[in-house]
């Protein structure tokens, strides 16, 4: 069964990230909605879509939906989640799911009313390396995690008036609320610490103790240049060590013998380092940052079908530790 979508958002990270690749999937996009009019009607000729609407609500009203998707901001994820779900249509939305955890707790809860799934855009679980990595420590060949390392960067914010964080901290820092757990386990203790040599500019570490025992540190700023590597995840265990670069590059180092006076030495898949890295000159439809393997579990999921796709619940989980964080940072 094709898919019939709403889409509410048409702003460059839904026409140029999401949709294209919601639309290699078994889906229609049957309706967008925009409230400024000339980005919507580009939509509307980019996806072939004739039903346009400049009000979210009316979207939600239209006949023969399956499903609403969107992308647009906190407060209205929350406000046009609980409309959708209200309706008994179930919903894909970009993180975060709202502002605050409360508004996050408000969209679980009606999501459990409706007995329909909101999912969430948290495709860093699929972004390809963070997707390998996964895999290995879920194999069963890489025993048990230790600690995990690692930062997360953006541009430095040009801010007029009052510096405000919120924008980077829901948009990029939830993430990694999310991504940490995903990787190693339940978080059962946080702390953090800052640094703000001018306003604008911050960097923080956070720490995070785990169910399973391990510990980890991610350091999240704005103070480094894009143009400059800006992601990096370590994984440690017993004479093991996955590393993944910008989300794209993985190396699984092991505990191989020394070879210089081996004269039989080789390269062993059982022992030493494994690397992956994409070649970029493949075919354009490869996706490395994950969005469309995400909604490859997220497209079944709205369909009714249990998959792997993050939840609701999962954006809890995220918003309240990113809450919490903020608390300990005072940002």
């Amino acid at each position: 069964m094709t898919l019939k979508i709403g889409w509410i958002g048409c702003g460059i990270h839904a026409t140029q990230m999401l949709l294209p690749q919601l639309v290699r999937h078994d889906v229609e996009i049957a309706a967008l909605c925009d409230i400024d009019a000339g980005r919507l009607a580009a939509a509307g000729r980019q996806f072939g879509v004739e039903t346009l609407t400049t009000d979210a609500r009316a979207l939600i009203e239209t006949p023969g939906l399956d499903a609403v998707g969107m992308a647009v901001g906190p407060d209205q994820h929350l406000a046009f989640g609980l409309a959708a779900l209200e309706r008994g249509l179930p919903v894909f939305m970009e993180k975060p799911p709202s502002g605050t955890a409360a508004g996050a707790r408000q969209l679980r809860d009606a999501s459990e009313r409706a007995g329909k799934p909101l999912l969430l855009g948290f495709m860093k679980r699929y972004s390809v390396g963070n997707k390998i990595a996964k895999n290995i420590l879920t194999s069963g060949r890489f025993g048990d995690i230790l600690g995990l390392t690692g930062y997360y960067m953006t541009a430095p914010g040009y801010f007029a008036g009052n510096v405000d964080y919120t924008g980077f901290l829901l948009h990029h820092c939830v993430h990694y609320m999310d991504l940490v757990s995903h990787l190693v386990s339940p978080v059962v203790g946080m702390n953090a610490r800052k640094v703000e040599k001018t306003p604008g500019r911050i960097l923080f570490h956070v720490g995070f103790d785990f169910a399973c025992g391990a510990i980890g540190t991610i350091a999240m700023g704005t103070a480094q240049s894009r143009g400059a590597p800006v992601e990096r995840i370590e994984i440690m265990g017993d004479h093991q060590r996955i590393e993944v670069e910008d989300v794209v590059e993985i190396r699984w180092n092991r505990n191989p013998p020394f070879k210089v006076g081996d004269p039989e030495a080789s390269l062993l898949d059982t022992e030493d380092t494994l690397t992956w890295k994409p070649n970029f000159t493949a075919a354009a439809n490869e996706d490395y940052k994950g969005y469309h393997a995400l909604l490859a579990d997220v497209v079944p999921a709205l369909k009714g079908e249990t998959t792997a796709a993050p939840t609701i619940a999962d954006g809890v989980i995220a918003m309240e530790r990113l809450e919490e964080m903020r608390r300990l940072l005072s940002v």
